[in-house]
């Protein structure tokens, strides 16, 4: 009998983290997990969820903390994908996303704490086991990080920006391991993060609408299944095309 595939996924308990959750566990894999918060109550008996770690990624010692606990209970077992989807795009006290000219510096250390740093460090940290299954990473980036968007803020859009890049190297990097590495970058999902400032946005969409949680959790999906098993160091745009524009 094969074994079920593993997962370890970061942002779960909502938005697109949420629905890449619910696609996986459709398909069958053991799913490890964490977030700031812990997971939703309807998720709790989901067989395949196997482990939540509530923990702050943007904090050095918490991803070093979550990266032992799920080695310690993977053991010599491989890890066939690595989802790197936490992130944050804070705003100032002024209700403005943070940028060069206003906010607090420190508010950049934390934003590439998470965003950038988190990803380095987890798939280092996973790098021996996604090794054995020769498996995947998949990095969710952002349409933020390729043209100025009026309301991601400089913060944000750089980190993902550099995570891009990072992605490249990393599949450079992983090759000789067996792992590919890939990364999708969203542009306007209906998520928890949108509110209704997004809607002119809508018609610089050429599909004239915005995405879903779902659409982006069957590309990140599929860029971990065997079919995909000679793309790496790609980044697939879910934007309805609005990169194009």
């Amino acid at each position: 009998m094969d074994r079920p595939k593993t997962l370890v996924l970061t942002g779960a308990s909502r938005g697109i983290g949420h629905a890449t959750v619910k696609r996986f566990a459709e398909h069958g894999w053991r799913l490890f997990t964490c977030s700031r918060e812990d997971i939703p109550k309807e998720c709790r008996v989901d067989a395949n969820w196997a482990h939540h770690v509530p923990c702050d990624l943007s904090v050095p010692a918490d991803r070093a903390r979550f990266v032992a606990e799920i080695n310690d209970r993977l053991g010599d077992a491989p890890l066939d994908a690595l989802v790197n989807n936490a992130g944050i795009s804070p705003k100032t006290p002024y209700k403005e996303r943070l940028g060069v000219l206003h906010g607090e510096i420190e508010g950049w250390h934390r934003v590439f704490e998470l965003n950038f740093y988190a990803p380095l460090e987890l798939s280092r940290g996973f790098a021996g086991a996604l090794a054995r299954a020769r498996g995947a990473v998949v990095n969710v980036t952002s349409i933020a990080g390729h043209r100025a968007h009026p309301f991601a803020g400089s913060a944000y859009s750089t980190s993902k920006a550099a995570l891009s890049g990072l992605t490249r190297e990393m599949a450079v990097e992983f090759a000789p391991l067996g792992v590919r590495v890939n990364a999708v970058a969203p542009g306007e999902i209906e998520t928890e993060m949108v509110s209704v400032d997004y809607e002119p946005l809508i018609t610089r969409i050429p599909m004239q609408r915005m995405g879903t949680a779902a659409e982006v959790a069957s590309v990140i999906h599929r860029l971990c299944d065997a079919d995909f098993g000679y793309v790496t160091g790609s980044e697939v745009f879910v934007t309805g095309g609005q990169q194009l524009l």
